[in-house]
């Protein structure tokens, strides 16, 4: 068995050297994930010490019916769609600036790319206390033309609006960088052939710059979408998803179904909306990248 052992590892040693990164990903990925689907065709809760009873479809059947959950996930879709649009555009804006030199644009882009850095803890407490009605910045300031603090918390549609402000300073950077990349990995020649043909600069921009970006911002786009739909700590400790529930998103939903009401299965079914949710929006974005690589060689 032993000489069976040692030559299997001197033929094949590819098996062995992964064998632990593939047992520590089952036990810490797959597993979990393997266990919380299961979860979610049973009735259990994680606060009582009762037996499961299997359940079958009912949890994916109650939440498809729920209208609160089709309430946050409108909730999420607001935030969404102001956040990414915002990160998309300002973040392509910065690419284009920094894509040129220009003095103190080493120390700007340090400057710029600073909020990535942070925990998303520390940039929701931190615009918690700018639009604070009483001391933040952005109140002191409002109150210093209108004579009035800023209620930017307090309204439903404002504390949407700031939210996406939060998400936005924070992941613009991101953008900024992926953009960048494919900026400068456009061929000089090509900048220069366009102006010896007098193309203004909207012609050059879509028939040079914009290919060589365009899959990077398909990229972005992705990426954005989905950690923002999965937002979590800013809005919490921004708002805790009030006024009410106007900015209660499906993940806050999640959180406070399975560790403040205990309704394990169910928060278990939500989850696996949410992966099917980001699933489908990874196949689109893979569609999007196999049509535009069939054109390219077509």
């Amino acid at each position: 068995m032993r000489s069976l052992f040692q030559m299997f590892t001197r033929t094949r040693p590819g098996p062995l050297l992964v064998a632990p990164a593939i047992a520590v990903l089952v036990l810490m990925y797959i597993f979990p994930l393997l266990w919380s689907l299961g979860l979610s065709f049973y009735h259990f809760r994680a606060n009582r010490l009762k037996e499961p009873v299997f359940a079958g479809l009912y949890y994916y059947e109650k939440i498809l019916s729920d209208p609160v959950v089709w309430d946050r996930l409108q909730n999420t879709a607001k935030i969404v769609i102001i956040s990414v649009a915002a990160q998309m555009l300002i973040g392509f804006l910065l690419a284009l600036l920094f894509e040129k030199d220009f003095p103190l644009r080493r120390i700007l882009l340090m400057l710029v790319l600073t909020p990535m850095m942070l925990s998303t803890a520390a940039v929701g407490a931190f615009f918690k206390l700018f639009f604070d009605p009483t001391f933040g910045l952005a109140s002191q300031a409002y109150r210093f033309f209108t004579g009035e603090p800023l209620l930017m918390l307090t309204d439903a549609t404002t504390a949407t609006i700031a939210i996406a402000i939060a998400d936005v300073w924070m992941w613009s950077p991101f953008v900024m960088l992926l953009v960048l990349a494919g900026l400068v990995s456009v061929p000089k020649y090509l900048y220069e052939a366009s102006e010896i043909d007098r193309a203004s600069w909207f012609r050059r921009f879509r028939t040079v710059t914009f290919p060589y970006i365009r899959s990077l911002l398909l990229l972005a786009l992705l990426f954005r979408t989905i950690e923002t739909f999965k937002l979590f700590d800013v809005v919490y400790l921004m708002t805790e998803g009030g006024p009410g529930s106007a900015t209660e998103t499906i993940s806050i939903y999640v959180y406070r179904v399975a560790f403040q009401h205990f309704k394990t299965s169910e928060a278990s079914a939500m989850a696996y909306l949410l992966l099917f949710i980001v699933i489908v929006l990874t196949n689109l974005y893979l569609y999007f990248a196999m049509r535009r690589s069939r054109e390219a060689q077509a």
